[in-house]
């Protein structure tokens, strides 16, 4: 390895993936390397690739990815090729008899195997720092690793062990660290966030890390993503509604709502449960935007579950709304346990269902919007318009605001910002005010 000195990072799958390729990053540009992210034309260095291995699309997005890289390798066009991440913990010892030109495949937690194999050092006093690939005014911050959920669909127990909480105090220094770089945006994100500080606090200590984190004075607003519905820490609602600084903005996957379909599931909820905690955050934080995530077709779930859903979804009127099509995936309790007894094409149909019903709900919450004026910041130009977002949008999955680009913006700057048109997933305005 030694004289070869870029190293290609390629990061697939979720925002979870990109902050390890990001600490992995630093660690080996700390040692003298070049390294780049997501480029495109790869024709020199070595490549690592982080793969994502949640779902079977995911999976082969990674395969795919894997091959045509080991194909560049033969060809001469990069030295290395190495794989790392949650498809790599499931399946290296498979991956390594079908793509043999692999130099070596490393799981989720072998940052030190990793920086050895390339020849980079082992900072471990440094591991708070890392390279930002997002926008420099917003970043991810990991507050935990790992879940100890068990729920029937998900495979992440497998691939990422149990939950360990990040001390509050490294949290802190990073987050710090990333607002020295410019960053005035966080989003808090973890499999679970709300089980935050059980682990090593003996209690739920996500509104104490809130509470720290908006001491940092550069950071303006912080996001909460991944909340699960099951004893929800009630003391971040008061934060929420409160401080400024946190988003008035929730990501919470319910996942369903049918009670046969929630106890399939191994959710630990009930449909009751859930109704209550919507009530309770829509009376204490009326302007907060509810984001969720379905999953349609589960085994067992039946037509009447799914028009139970639909009902859900209808009188809910989440602002924001996913929904997957269940995979049956292997290391999860559903694989060993149900048949995959949804057709592939019910499945898809309940999914359109869903988003055709959502669509309708997002557009006359958005129409409602016109004439309203709204804080925005702007992450981007994209043709004829500078593309922003207000704290009730989360970047990648959320609407955004279009502002024509007649107006002289700078990305990261906050704007007041007037609605002037909508549709159903974007918001189109004119500058009013520059914070």
């Amino acid at each position: 390895m030694k004289g070869r000195k870029t190293i290609h990072f390629i990061t697939l799958g979720c925002s979870k993936n990109l902050v390890d390729s990001e600490h992995l990053m630093k660690q080996i540009e700390l040692s003298g390397y070049k390294v780049t992210h997501n480029a495109e034309n790869i024709h020199s260095g070595s490549v690592i690739v982080n793969t994502c291995g949640f779902i079977r699309d995911a999976k082969q997005e990674s395969i795919d990815t894997i091959l045509e890289l080991a194909a560049a390798k033969l060809e001469g066009k990069i030295q290395n090729l190495f794989v790392v991440g949650c498809l790599s913990e499931l399946y290296a010892e498979q991956l390594k008899k079908e793509i043999p030109e692999v130099d070596q495949f490393f799981g989720v937690k072998n940052f030190e195997e990793i920086l050895a194999k390339i020849g980079a050092g082992y900072h471990k006093e440094l591991l708070s720092e890392r390279v930002i690939t997002t926008p420099r005014h917003f970043a991810y911050l990991k507050i935990s690793e790992g879940c100890d959920r068990t729920c029937s669909f998900c495979s992440i127990p497998a691939i990422r062990g149990n939950h360990i909480s990040l001390p509050l105090e490294e949290l802190r220094k990073e987050a710090e660290m990333l607002a020295q770089n410019g960053v005035k945006e966080l989003i808090l994100i973890a499999q679970d966030i709300t089980y935050y500080g059980l682990d090593i606090y003996k209690e739920q200590t996500l509104a104490a890390l809130l509470e720290q984190l908006t001491e940092i004075k550069k950071i303006a607003w912080i996001r909460l993503h991944y909340a699960y519905p099951q004893k929800f820490p009630k003391d971040i609602i008061k934060l929420i509604k409160q401080d400024p600084k946190i988003c008035k903005y929730l990501d919470i996957p319910f996942q369903h709502i049918s009670d046969k379909v929630l106890k399939l599931m191994r959710r630990g909820y009930t449909k009751a449960q859930t109704l209550e905690l919507i009530q309770l955050l829509r009376k204490e934080i009326p302007d907060l935007a509810l984001r969720t995530t379905l999953l349609v077709g589960h085994p067992g779930e039946t037509e009447k579950d799914f028009n139970e859903l639909l009902d859900f979804v209808r009188e809910t009127r989440f602002d924001r709304l996913g929904v997957f099509p269940y995979s049956h995936e292997e290391h999860s309790y559903s694989f060993e346990n149900y048949e995959d007894d949804v057709p592939v094409k019910v499945k898809n149909e309940r999914v359109d269902a869903v988003m055709q019903l959502q669509q309708k709900i997002s557009a006359e919450i958005n129409q409602e919007k016109i004439g309203k004026t709204f804080r925005v910041i702007i992450d981007r130009q994209e043709g004829e318009f500078w593309i922003g977002r207000t704290e009730f949008d989360s970047p990648e999955v959320d609407n955004e605001v279009l502002i024509p680009v007649i107006s002289k913006l700078k990305p990261g700057n906050f704007y007041e910002v007037l609605i002037t048109d909508a549709n159903e997933y974007d918001l189109i305005g004119e500058v009013k005010i520059e914070h």
